[in-house]
């Protein structure tokens, strides 16, 4: 029989995946305690006044994995949520011209056409191919992984159910899905697209927050993890959370309180209490004791199993395992205060092929902006980050909130939030005030070579760089999805096999972050599907007592 503690579940960690988890708890009608060693909940996704009258969504900035089911379980519209679309994604090019996507296929269309006809026609086909892949593995954002090691009754469920949703592809998509799995995202893109600047930044979705360059084996699998995020039931749609990435966390807070749980910050854990094999609590720096039934893990692996826990309490091989998950952060960003918004050319159409129209310019710049010209652009990034550098001319991500969400910024002036790879972690030599400022500097010069001016209109600017994640946020190495998306780290795998259905070897101790299936970026599933089980764990006991 368990000991009961001070609560019946302590959460460590108020990011966003630790407040799902909360908020599901509570709703269950437990006693939930978060403990947050920040001041404000959030983790990654945060909004903060960095500068006076400047609100950044400082690491995390956009919005389209968080899974549906948590937004309409939580009622998170009522706690403030309201997503902004994200219509658009222009790719300037050098030169002037550029490549448009928009929401609209036939305006897509008119636009990929200009480049190719085949690409036009082609990039219909792909969309439907992607749709029908994405569908085929939505229930994977909700299942729980089954355990080969010591398999039971549910998990041969769970295989079943998933079999029959891969059974509806016929044999060119189950081919199609193969390859997804294998290839690097520019090969498969390659097998679609003629076009080089379509290519690139569709391979871009694929590089994103991980190791590898476009060319990598396996980045394609990071293509299909993007395309499954969803606004209203669209896939692969994008949006701006209003007021930033941290309303989408202040909202799960929200709720998580209104259902009865309660959130500490300031309250950093320091160890895990374990005994007889079990958990029982934790204990905060400074040395206060809080007993729980069960204790949740919001952080990454290496810091729930290697910091929290005394390693004799876990197995040597499954030490090993965690020892051996691959967490490198290769992404930095840089936020902007700008005194009015940059002039890219190829809006203006100074030395272009193409002038935008005033309203297309605009409508393109309250979408995405892609640093993504070529795949060799991205693949030379990438090779500096191979040998200990930063890129000096970066894949960048660019949105510029204030002119989706105009409380931002004061009025007139803008904010930029721009996301960049390859910034490694175990940069030659470490990183230093030095080097942050020399990579914000390879960050604005290449992005003036777009944006002539740029740098004139520049009142501040925040660079974040991996080694200022770790220490600000929490994630081991600056890695924004608590370990790789590659294949050998997704679904069974992750963390580590026979430990993926958020279970530990440690009885009452739960994982709860991105770290678990089904992976990183805001998507809030690991919360809730952990949550779900400690549930399940908790009424088996129940009934037994």
């Amino acid at each position: 029989m368990s000991i009961r503690g001070d609560h019946d579940a302590v959460i460590v960690g108020g990011g966003h995946n630790g407040l799902v988890s909360a908020a599901y708890l509570a709703r269950a009608g437990l006693k939930v305690l978060v403990l947050e060693r920040r001041h404000l909940v959030g983790g990654a996704a945060v909004t903060q006044e960095v500068f006076p009258g400047f609100r950044y969504s400082v690491a995390s900035y956009v919005v389209s994995l968080l899974r549906p089911e948590i937004i309409r379980d939580l009622r998170l519209p009522e706690h403030g949520l309201d997503i902004l679309p994200l219509e658009s994604t222009l790719t300037p090019l050098p030169g002037g011209d550029s490549l448009a996507r928009w929401s609209d296929p036939d305006q897509t269309r008119r636009e990929i056409a200009r480049w190719s006809p085949r690409d036009a026609d082609a990039y219909a086909d792909f969309s439907r191919c992607m749709y029908k892949l994405a569908w085929a593995l939505k229930p994977l954002l909700s299942t729980v992984p089954p355990n080969p090691l010591r398999p039971g009754v549910r998990d041969a469920k769970t295989i079943r159910e998933l079999a029959r949703a891969v059974r509806g592809l016929d044999e060119a998509d189950f081919e199609r899905l193969f390859k997804l799995t294998t290839m690097s995202a520019a090969d498969f893109l390659s097998e679609w697209f003629e076009t080089g600047p379509l290519i690139a930044t569709m391979s871009a979705s694929g590089i994103i927050g991980t190791f590898a360059g476009p060319r990598t084996p396996g980045t394609a699998y990071v293509l299909l993890h993007h395309y499954l995020g969803e606004i209203d039931g669209v896939f692969r749609a994008w949006g701006f959370a209003r007021g930033g990435n941290g309303a989408v966390s202040e909202s799960i807070a929200s709720a998580a309180r209104s259902l009865g749980a309660e959130i500490r910050t300031s309250a950093p854990v320091e160890q895990v209490i374990t005994s007889g094999g079990r958990a029982r609590g934790v204990v905060l720096e400074g040395g206060e004791e809080i007993g729980a039934r069960v204790v949740l893990s919001g952080l990454d692996p290496k810091r729930t199993f290697l910091q929290l826990l005394d390693q004799s309490d876990l197995p040597g091989e499954f030490v090993k395992s965690i020892q051996r998950f691959r967490i490198r952060g290769s992404s930095g960003k840089v936020n902007l205060a700008l005194s009015e918004l940059p002039r890219f050319t190829c809006l203006a159409g100074a030395g272009g092929s193409l002038t935008r129209t005033p309203g297309e310019a605009e409508t393109l710049l309250r979408g995405a902006i892609s640093i993504s010209p070529s795949v060799d652009y991205l693949e030379r990034a990438y090779d500096d980050a191979k040998y200990g550098r930063f890129s000096r001319r970066p894949f960048m991500d660019i949105v510029i909130p204030s002119m989706i969400d105009p409380t931002m910024a004061p009025p007139g002036k803008h904010v930029m939030s721009v996301f960049v790879q390859y910034a490694p972690f175990a940069l030659d030599g470490g990183w230093n005030r030095v080097k942050r400022d020399a990579f914000g500097d390879a960050v604005i010069d290449t992005l003036a070579e777009f944006a002539p001016g740029l740098r004139d209109i520049i009142l501040h600017r925040q660079v974040m760089t991996p080694l200022d994640m770790q220490q600000q946020m929490g994630l081991t190495e600056g890695n924004i999805f608590h370990g790789e998306l590659t294949l050998q780290q997704l679904f069974l795998f992750r963390p580590v096999t026979g430990w993926a259905n958020f279970r530990t070897p440690v009885r009452g101790y739960y994982q709860c972050g991105s770290g678990a299936h089904p992976g990183g970026g805001v998507c809030g599933a690991p919360g809730r599907l952990a949550a779900l089980e400690v549930l399940r764990d908790l009424k088996v006991r129940r009934g037994r007592s």
